[in-house]
């Protein structure tokens, strides 16, 4: 077996392990759900499980690596495609349908979690703060801006459409998929604010 095919195993079994694991803070809540449950989700005993994720915050920060490395190849897909803007579009488009119920329930516990523990918070705003670094590029390429003048400009605007998918996916836990005039609301706003960008580059 070559040094390639064993990293590559390594890692499904990392990934398979960090989606288990993200079920049971789904159901249980991240202070619910103890090491225990943690390990035998694992599929590893409790001892063994340590060794690999020492804390609850260790494995928030693992998740999140994992999230971080798929977001990588998401935006690397849509600024290497023909519109970048559309393609931005569909994705967060795609982060508002069914599939976000699951992680919305994932998003409330660990957002709960970060008010206590100050190293998950960390890792929260980390990441938030690289999938605005990735749209800021796209905005750049778009507007024919540096990347310095784009965050300038638009900052807020990525922080606004991140707020909004955290929120659309944290409002499902609770009352389930928003109503058409809602979804319809969050999408105008969405066009919204990547049309205020669009009209920024066609004027220059």
């Amino acid at each position: 077996m070559t040094a390639t095919v064993i990293l590559s195993n390594a890692a499904e079994r990392s990934h398979e392990i960090l989606f288990s694991l993200r079920q049971v803070f789904a159901e249980k809540g991240f202070d619910g759900a103890s090491m225990q449950d943690l390990a035998r989700a694992a599929g590893m005993s409790v001892g063994n499980f340590y060794r690999y994720f020492p804390s609850k915050a260790a494995i928030v920060q693992a998740m999140c690596s994992l999230d971080l490395a798929e977001i990588e190849q998401d935006f690397a897909k849509i600024r290497g495609s023909d519109d970048p803007m559309g393609g931005l579009r569909t994705e967060i488009l795609s982060r508002l349908g069914e599939d976000c119920h699951e992680d919305g329930r994932l998003w409330a516990e660990i957002t709960a979690a970060a008010i206590r523990k100050p190293e998950i918070a960390v890792t929260s705003l980390n990441l938030e703060a690289t999938i605005v670094r990735h749209m800021l590029a796209i905005f750049a390429q778009a507007t024919g801006r540096t990347l310095a003048e784009a965050e300038m400009r638009y900052v807020g605007h990525c922080q606004m459409l991140v707020l909004l998918v955290k929120a659309v996916a944290m409002r499902s836990t609770q009352c389930g998929a928003a109503s058409d005039a809602l979804a319809a609301m969050v999408v105008r706003v969405i066009d919204h604010i990547l049309t205020d960008i669009s009209d920024a580059s066609a004027k220059g």
